[in-house]
């Protein structure tokens, strides 16, 4: 069984206004002034009004489930300490001038990428899934380049941005991909193809090292794993548990066709872009580009195309019924962006949403 993490960025913000509030060097000074031989799981990300926590390593999806409860509500006990709320929104819903966080290389991300640097606050959920070598990694990669879009319309959690509707349902993908290094790949071939581009894309002085290589999906540079990062963090917990069963199947399914000798689809970088932003503009409330033809589809189909393709490795993790359900109460109940516009049809001020959300990432019902 491969072992799958997940990594979720947070938003930090004020418990009455909403507004975010550059708090992570206090929350993270009181979850290190606790004496937990465990430690804890939380990190700096690029700006102040974020933190970021990380599951440990596991193979069952309740496993990962009670992780994520734990590291959620950990980060909101800590941030109340500062007086802050978290809440599991992609991008503020409230205008914001994010302040970037201390260290070399957050200064040298701001002095090469200006305005992109600083306008970057975004929060995004990155699943890792175990891989037994580099070779198979990249047989991955060049397998699960097409469905990866699927994942973006399904987390989608990002429809405000300085406060305003985006008419996005996934504004943090348009913004994350202003940066040179993200976004879709062309096909590797190799694990030596693959380190070749990086290598070279680090040797042309525009990145600062491989971890700036920002694939929508790469071998991590960390540990032996896949990472896919097209989803936004997810309002409800459920929704990256579902997301990881998903990514873990289409990793074994990838690989299981690379084992058998079958090529990757042969579908261009461009067409992955549209995929992409279709996904982003639509979510869950429109067109997508179906997985398998890139023609318009709905989404109930590319979300039900996704399930068959990875249909026999879902049965052999016992993950079926899990992700069958997830499907459906995410067809029928939406994803955060629909949730987030509903929260403001219904309390009528962004401020509101943000304190919903925050309740709910703290671990309320939806």
């Amino acid at each position: 069984m491969r072992s799958v993490g997940v990594e979720e960025e947070l938003l930090l913000a004020d418990a009455g206004t909403g507004e975010p509030l550059a708090l992570a060097g206090a929350v993270l000074a009181a979850a290190d002034g606790e004496q937990d031989p465990q430690g804890h799981s939380f990190e700096s990300e690029l700006h102040e009004e974020q933190v970021e926590f990380a599951t440990k390593p596991v193979t069952g999806m309740a496993e990962l489930r009670d992780e994520i409860l734990l590291w959620r509500a950990e980060a909101a006990r800590h941030a109340a300490t500062a007086g802050a709320v978290v809440a599991a929104t992609a991008t503020s819903p409230l205008p914001v001038r994010p302040s970037l966080s201390p260290g070399h290389r957050y200064a040298w991300a701001a002095r090469q990428f200006g305005m992109t640097a600083q306008e970057q606050l975004t929060c995004g959920c990155h699943v890792h899934v175990s891989v037994e070598s580099d070779e198979e990694g990249v047989a991955v990669l060049d397998r699960i380049r097409p469905w990866l879009p699927v994942l973006t319309a399904m987390s989608a959690n990002s429809p405000f941005w300085q406060g305003e509707d985006t008419r996005y349902a996934s504004y943090r993908s348009r913004v994350w991909n202003r940066l040179p290094a993200a976004g879709p790949t062309d096909v590797f071939g190799s694990a030596a193809a693959y380190h070749a581009q990086v290598e070279a894309m680090v040797a042309s002085g525009v990145l600062r090292d491989r971890a700036m290589v920002w694939f929508d999906a790469r071998l991590s540079y960390a540990y032996p794993t896949v990472e896919i990062r097209v989803a936004d963090v997810c309002l409800d917990a459920s929704t990256p548990v579902l997301l990881a069963a998903l990514v873990r199947g289409l990793v074994e399914t990838a690989a299981r066709s690379w084992r058998a000798g079958e090529p990757p689809a042969p579908v261009s970088s461009g067409l992955l872009r549209l995929a992409s932003w279709q996904a982003g503009r639509s979510g869950l409330d429109g067109p997508l580009l179906h997985p398998a033809t890139m023609r318009p589809t709905t989404p109930e189909d590319a979300v039900r195309a996704l399930c068959r393709h990875v249909g026999d490795a879902l049965a052999d993790a016992g993950d079926e019924h899990l992700v069958r359900e997830g499907i459906a109460r995410l067809l029928d109940g939406g994803n955060g962006a629909r949730v987030q516009r509903a929260l403001l049809r219904s309390e009528g001020d962004l401020a509101d949403v943000v304190r919903e959300c925050a309740r709910i990432t703290a671990g309320g019902a939806a």
